[in-house]
């Protein structure tokens, strides 16, 4: 399959798979072309200020109304929405090591494993963050998620996803947005797939604003890449999976759903490729707030502090004088769970692998251990490259409980605070 793109992000894309199957001028005409049905998918309210409204007119065989049907529960497995309180942990810096991938046949969603749960869905605030695992594709299959956005971070494998609105792909250094409620499918690439997965209750993500960096630099809208019309007349049972409220549920259609012919709006899935990202930073002297690694953003309603950041830490130049160049050690009213796509981390030289975890939740102190400290403090201070490296975190206002199944998870290193433990105290009040 030969995939193509538009280039853009929140543009008011228009697409079809046959010519003339969007109407022109008319977005609901008392007939449309091809006997299609017309529907609207908005993202937002109607009422939405024009700079945050999201909305899709769609042309389809059939309407959604009977892409549905009675639903039944079905098992949620290891994924939970927030609020949920199912152990507690003493306040602690937290590590996991990479989640195997499992040699018996997983698909999505059953390959979902929530990590950590924050806010509250139900009022539209929060994230839920995860890692997925996943060894066979979907076939005769979809899901939709009525409670959020979904951002996918491959970190092993490819994924595809098939789309309502389109055909979209990513391998490990992209992510993927799939919109609240639309219908998907995941197939893989090839070798089963690993990766993470922010789960998005409140505001969609969007590049944040540039402020006085201007008009260039870190994300560009032209790297956003939408999927163009794609659909299949596909007259075979499928099941359909929907998680709505934290629950899990699947009813039976007599056909695809994947049966959108046009379609023109700005509510649609997208794919970046982090490593398009430019980085800003010192050139001089001192250390920027990571917050200048935003790829984007999920803001509340309150200005300056995100519902959800997604930040990285990409290949870069470290050229700052008399300046301890990593992280430096910090107490954040934000939590962070973060992950490592590929390459080390320089605060975190050892024990921070490709698909690991860790967490850092609000108000709790960390930084660089021993040896990145060390190392930091003591080299030459010659411009170096922080090369084939790519690490991210889920930034968010709210405290971020863990699961019950990341608690006693065998992967959690409990010895993961020790890593500071080797700080030696260097204070002389002889020598300024």
């Amino acid at each position: 399959m030969t995939l193509k793109y538009m280039s853009g992000f929140g543009n008011d894309f228009e697409t079809e798979s046959l010519p003339g199957a969007v109407p022109v001028g008319r977005n609901s005409p008392q007939k449309c072309p091809y006997g299609l049905y017309a529907e609207q998918l908005s993202g937002s309210p109607f009422t939405a200020p024009r700079a945050t409204n999201q909305r899709t007119w769609v042309y389809r065989i059939r309407p959604s109304v009977l892409h549905s049907g009675r639903f039944t529960k079905a098992d949620i497995g290891l994924w939970r929405t927030p609020p949920c309180h199912e152990v507690d942990l003493p306040p602690g810096q937290l590590r996991w090591s990479p989640t195997p991938i499992p040699t018996e046949q997983i698909g999505f969603p059953a390959g979902v494993r929530t990590v950590t749960t924050a806010g509250d869905a139900g009022a539209q605030a929060g994230m839920a963050a995860h890692v997925y695992v996943i060894t066979k594709s979907m076939i005769n299959e979809v899901f939709c998620n009525a409670d959020g956005e979904m951002l996918f971070v491959p970190q092993q494998g490819g994924l595809r996803f098939v789309t309502e609105l389109g055909v979209i792909e990513a391998t490990p250094g992209e992510i993927i947005s799939i919109p609240r409620a639309l219908k998907f499918r995941v197939e893989l690439m090839g070798e089963p797939a690993r990766g993470y997965i922010c789960e998005n209750f409140g505001a969609s993500f969007r590049p944040p604003e540039r402020g006085p960096i201007g008009a260039n630099c870190l994300a560009n809208s032209r790297d956003f890449l939408t999927p163009v019309a794609w659909y299949e007349d596909k007259e075979t049972p499928h099941t359909l999976y929907m998680k709505e409220g934290g629950s899990l549920w699947k009813t039976e259609l007599a056909q695809s759903p994947f049966d959108i012919v046009g379609w023109h709006g700005n509510y649609a899935p997208y794919k970046y490729d982090l490593r398009r990202f430019s980085p800003v930073g010192a050139v001089l002297f001192d250390h920027p707030d990571p917050s200048i690694f935003t790829v984007i953003t999920a803001p509340s309603d309150t200005p300056g502090m995100a519902n959800i950041d997604l930040v990285i830490f990409p290949e870069r130049w470290l050229p700052a004088e008399n300046t301890f160049r990593p992280p430096w050690y910090h107490v954040n009213i934000m939590s962070e769970f973060m992950g490592l796509i590929y390459g080390a981390y320089d605060a975190k030289p050892h024990g921070f692998t490709p698909g690991g975890i860790s967490l850092h939740n609000s108000m709790l102190p960390h930084g660089p251990d021993v040896e990145a400290f060390e190392h930091a403090s003591n080299v030459e201070l010659k411009p170096v490259k922080l090369a084939n490296t790519m690490a991210f975190m889920f930034e968010t206002r709210f405290a971020q409980r863990v699961t019950k199944y990341a608690a006693e998870s065998a992967t959690r290193q409990d010895d993961y605070p020790d890593v500071w433990k080797g700080l030696k105290r260097h204070f002389d009040p002889t020598k300024p």
